[in-house]
Parts: structure tokens; sequence; C-alpha cells
């Protein structure tokens, strides 16, 4: 049995996104108190139990890096962006870059209204205290939680806003919007690290716009050049990371979208790996759970051997369970490009990017788990 964790540790041969199925008690809880018949209070309470029961469940199911299954969010990013100083979160008339595919999103937006900082009172970091306390001294255990990256405010400001005008006022010079993401995401690194975090997670759908052929196409005919986006994105992501502590584990994970078993994006990874892979994360979680992945072939621009690839082959989308002679297939066929030893497996995204969740069961989401641990239990003999 693991003891210890230290951060070589992670990301973990069996790793998960972040997000679960909330729980029916949560779902309404959250209806009870916008409707006004309980106060916020009563609502925390509520997720504090939930997240709770949440914890023993994971620990039951072999992970090691244990989350608050996002139980105290309506969607993964926005929650944690408006809390940032010179951002706010808004409901646009207008969805606006934000219809999947057989599933429209809530037309709820953020912008930027002033120079971008981290908000050293962001309500993110008592969430994680409480997670880590509930963890007690297990050491067979570590607390883990995502953020938006610093890419989201880009896209949704430059690539994904028909109208620029208004960070052009704010940001007359666009470095200084490329300085002020990263400073803003080197204090909350550091914030969550004086909050005890070990393992820190960016969640990022921007990597994948930028690989999709259509989004790609329809940049070009704004006249922007994606290549030089994804040169700026790692940029910022590099500078973000310049002071990481050593001792810090820091992740990603690149989302092609997901909200009620839709998705925004397709396309391999082919057009911005190299890129993605020039920047200095400690773990890349990937999703290769459907052909709008494409193949692995992009891994071999992967050099930093003191990084893991986590491929995400495991749906969290639908019920139905992957074949396990199919995922071994496919983690030999990695092997190619990165050692099993830099390998991980993972379910390809959350189960609950929203409060809606994705469409299948509590009891169908933990077996996906099952699956990927006994999957890792034939491949590393773990």
């Amino acid at each position: 049995m693991m003891c210890a964790i230290n951060k070589k540790d992670i990301p973990f041969t069996v790793d998960h996104v972040g997000s679960f199925l909330r729980p029916e008690r949560i779902k309404t809880a959250r209806k009870d108190f916008f409707n006004g018949d309980i106060t916020k209070k009563e609502l925390r309470n509520i997720e504090d139990k939930e997240i709770e029961k949440l914890i023993a469940k994971e620990k039951k199911v072999g992970l090691h890096g244990i989350t608050d299954g996002e139980f105290r969010r309506t969607f993964w990013h926005w929650d944690f962006l408006e809390h940032l100083n010179g951002i706010e979160g808004y409901t646009a008339e207008h969805g606006r870059n934000q219809k999947l595919l057989a599933q429209a999103a809530p037309d709820y937006h953020i912008r930027v209204i002033d120079r971008v900082s981290f908000n050293k009172d962001h309500p993110f970091l008592n969430d994680f205290v409480f997670l880590k306390e509930k963890l007690g001294k297990d050491e067979n255990v570590i607390a883990k939680t995502s953020i938006p990256s610093p890419n989201m405010i880009l896209r949704q400001e430059l690539l994904a806003n028909d109208d620029t005008s208004r960070i052009h006022h704010i940001y007359p010079d666009l470095t200084d919007f490329y300085h002020d993401l990263a400073q803003t995401y080197k204090e909350a690194i550091k914030a969550y690290y004086e909050k005890g975090c070990r393992y820190l997670q960016f969640d990022d759908t921007n990597w994948a716009f930028l690989a999709d052929a259509d989004k790609r196409k329809e940049l070009q005919e704004r006249g922007i050049n994606p290549k030089k986006v994804a040169r700026i994105c790692r940029d910022i992501i590099n500078e973000a990371l310049v002071d990481k502590p050593k001792d810090l584990a820091l992740t990603t994970h690149i989302c092609r979208g997901n909200h009620a078993s839709s998705w925004l994006f397709s396309g391999g990874y082919e057009p911005i790996a190299e890129e993605l892979f020039a920047t200095n994360y400690d773990g890349f979680f990937l999703e290769y759970d459907s052909e709008r992945a494409g193949n692995f072939s992009p891994l071999r621009y992967w050099n930093n051997k003191d990084s893991k690839i986590v491929l995400g082959l495991v749906t969290s989308k639908f019920p139905e369970l992957e074949s396990k002679e199919e995922i071994k297939k496919r983690i030999k066929e990695a092997t190619k490009y990165v050692p099993l030893e830099n390998l991980s497996i993972s379910r390809q995204c959350g189960f609950a990017s929203s409060e809606k969740g994705n469409r299948l069961s509590e009891q169908e989401q933990w077996e996906k788990i099952k699956l990927l641990q006994e999957v890792a239990a034939d491949v590393w003999r773990i």
C-alpha cells in the first residue's frame, strides 16, 4: 500500500480529473437556496456532509488524489473566474461559443472589467481547506483541487468574443494582459500552497479550441493566427509556473467540453502539441476516449521525462464500460512515444463539469473507476 505520498507519485497510476455527479440532496438544496427556502449556511452544511461521503467513496475505490467532486460549483470554470479581481460574471442575452453538441450550456459568461489580479479572499481557498482537513493525517491520500487555466480568460476575451474593444480599452498593450494573467495565477498557486495544497490542476478547453479545425478556420478568417495564440498560451502558463514550489505537483487537463454528456470541440492534438508539451506542467491529462481525440502520434513532442501523460481512455460521458483488453492495447500503443513508467490512466473528463452532470448513474461512475483500477493492476502490477 502506498504511503507518504510525494510529488513523483503524481499523477497517480489511476487518477481522475476531479468532478463527480452531484447527489440529489445537493441538487435539491441548491434549488432551495436559490428559491430562498434555505440559507447559505444551511446549503453549505449539506454540501459539507455530502463531500464527506464522497471522500469515503473515493478512498474505498482506491483513489489517492481526493477531490471534493466540485460539489460547491455550478460550472467548472465560471465560479472560480468570477471571483478574481477585475472579472465579473454575467448572463448574456445570446450564448457565445457555448453550443455543445446536442446540448446548450447556460448563457453565462465572464468578462474583464478592470486589470486582472488574484483575490486573496477567494472563496475556493476555504473550500480547499475544508477538503484537506477532512482527509486528516491519512498518508495514503492527498487533497487535489482544480481551477480553470488562465488561458480560459484569454479565450473568452479574445477568441470567443466578437467584440474585443473592451479588453483593448483596459489593456491597450495586450502583453500587459498576458502578464497580468500569469501574475494572477502565480499568486493563486502561492495562495493554495500556503493553504497546504500539494496537488493542483489547471483545467483548460482552450487548447482543444485551438486544435479544432473549424475553430482554427474561424480564427484565421478573423485574422488571428492559431499558432501564434498557442505560443502566447504556452508563455502565459510557463510564466505562471516559474516560481512554483518544488514539492507542488501541478497538472493540466485538456478538455474538449463537457456538459450533460455533450462536447464543444473535436480534433487531435497535432496542431497544438508542440506548444502544449513545452509547458512546464508535471502531468498532462489528455482525452483519448473516442475518435474525436485523434491518435497518439502528437505525443512525440513530449520530452519532459519528469512529467507524466495521463491517458483518458475511459469516457465519463456514457455508462457503457470499455473493454479491458482494448484499453490495454491502447496503453501499449502509447508506449511507442512515452515509457510506461511515465504513463497513467484516467477517465477522460469529469463526471459533472456542471451541476447537471453526465448521463450515467452514480453507481455507473464508480464502475468506471473500478475498471481503471483493474486495468492498472494488470498493466503496472500494482
